[in-house]
């Protein structure tokens, strides 16, 4: 759609509004550009192009008005409640219309996630975009509307009618991961992103903290471990009085020397990269939304989202290279090299180190990277990109709902099965999935919540801890007591 076509109301009936004091019509932004921003908060690539629309609205808060239209991919996005907790998740402030029945997306031919239309200020089509726009070609595109139709008299500036947004309060804010961290004391036993926060949670063996890493800031800056600076840290790993950590905001990773007191920079450049090389100096490789990283001695394996491959760290050389998947967005298994990935968010070790297991997120997948001469991604559970849903037995019949984490708990495969909000369990022998709760662990919390997208699940000799992400907290699972409790909130 281009040219003096007239753009459909937005104004419909069944649309939810998020961030804005009324629901907005384009005959009310008359006088503006306006961008719609189809999205779903499962695409990765929807995420990555909010720091190029942040920059929009801050270069034009008057002339511009930015209105994202979330179309739902998965059957948990259809809850205006998810979309809310995802639009303060990403910090998103600009007015968002939850659109499940699809109504704008039909109405403006929209055929892929994310796609930007450009509305003049008459109200006319002018031009559509699908897939992530280049940031600096965008902000030169808007300049030039906004030019012209200043020069017709078309403008007319003034603010929108935005309202402000909730944010979490507690002690977390959007966990992500949570691993175990080796230290010589007991009183350092677990560390979290906090991604809400931009900061690193270090906790006890008791689910006390411990202490934090970052200052708060939304930033990308070295430095000591108080002033330092993250990005909606997503994922981590820890060795002995190190913490790696997967700054996903950022397209980087973050090195914590808890020893040094420092926070420096292992790879990535600040800004979104494209498929990962075949071997690069890690200082100079741009990355793509790190998710999560595993460590096998000097090699540092990384989940590479955005670019839907995964990646590995040589650690003793300071090179960075793809390790499986060639950048398409797939679900096909073979030879690393020429397998295709869908946005891998979580990675866990085999106990004897031989097979990376991962989840791919927008296939609903669980899947493996086997080791050897010849390596090859091999699927587990899990058949498509829209092949999705809460259902147990055998592997080939199994589906799960963008799962986002996954760990070894004896022997047994636990996953994170973020939009059913249930960990999940893989039984590699029997190759059968079953819940790992299936209603035997009763809640000993005084006010029981059911999960909310979990990202991440672990485990120690004792317990199986869930990253309960919307809820902001850590549940303890307790096998011999059968019960699961709020560990840390």
């Amino acid at each position: 759609m281009q040219g003096s076509v007239r753009a459909p109301e937005i104004l419909r009936s069944g649309i939810e509004w998020f961030n804005v004091a009324r629901p907005l019509s384009l005959q009310s932004l008359r006088g503006k550009v306006v961008i719609l921003d189809f999205w779903t908060f499962c695409c990765i690539n929807c995420m990555q192009i909010l720091p190029s629309l942040r920059k929009v609205e801050e270069a034009f808060p008057e002339e511009v008005a930015v209105i994202g239209v979330h179309s739902p991919k998965f059957t948990a996005e259809h809850d205006g409640r998810t979309v809310a907790h995802a639009i303060a998740r990403y910090g998103i402030t600009h007015p968002v219309a939850h659109d499940p029945e699809f109504q704008l997306w039909k109405s403006f031919a929209v055929r892929a996630w994310p796609t930007l239309v450009f509305i003049a200020p008459d109200g006319s089509v002018v031009g559509q975009h699908s897939g992530e726009p280049d940031p600096e070609k965008l902000l030169q595109a808007v300049r030039e509307m906004i030019e012209r139709a200043r020069n017709g008299g078309q403008l007319k500036p003034s603010p929108l009618p935005l309202a402000g947004t909730s944010t979490a309060d507690g002690a977390l804010a959007f966990p992500g991961k949570m691993k175990p961290l080796a230290t010589s004391t007991r009183l350092q036993r677990w560390a979290i992103t906090d991604g809400g926060h931009h900061q690193i949670v270090m906790l006890s063996e008791k689910g006390r903290e411990a202490g934090r890493i970052g200052s708060g800031a939304l930033g990308f800056d070295d430095g000591n471990l108080r002033t330092a600076t993250f990005n909606r840290p997503q994922g981590l790993i820890c060795a002995a009085d190190v913490i790696y950590v997967a700054d996903t905001g950022n397209h980087a990773i973050r090195k914590i020397d808890l020893a040094a007191g420092r926070v420096t920079t292992l790879a990535g450049m600040g800004r979104r990269g494209g498929a990962l090389p075949q071997a690069a100096p890690s200082l100079e490789t741009a990355l793509a939304s790190p998710w999560d990283l595993e460590l096998d001695g000097d090699t540092l394996y990384f989940a590479n989202a955005g670019t839907h491959q995964l990646g590995r760290i040589d650690l003793a050389n300071g090179t960075a290279r793809a390790l499986a998947g060639d950048g398409g967005e797939a679900i096909e298994d073979g030879p690393a090299a020429q397998a295709r990935l869908a946005q891998p968010s979580g990675l866990a070790l085999s106990p004897d180190r031989s097979v990376l297991y991962f989840v791919d997120s927008e296939t609903s997948s669980v899947r493996a990277l086997r080791s050897g001469d010849a390596p090859a991604v091999q699927t587990l559970v899990g058949t498509g990109l829209f092949d999705f849903g809460h259902q147990n037995g055998d592997f080939v019949e199994a589906r799960f709902q963008h799962p986002l984490g996954l760990c070894f708990a004896d022997g047994t495969l636990l996953v994170a099965d973020s939009y059913n909000g249930v960990i999940r369990a893989l039984d590699l022998e029997t190759r059968r999935v079953s819940d790992f709760d299936d209603n035997e662990f009763f809640c000993a919390d005084p006010v029981c919540l059911p999960a909310g997208e979990p990202a991440g699940v672990t485990a120690d000799a004792e317990n199986v801890y869930m990253v309960d992400t919307n809820n902001h907290r850590i549940v303890a699972y307790e096998p011999r007591e059968r019960r699961y409790r709020t560990w840390f909130a």
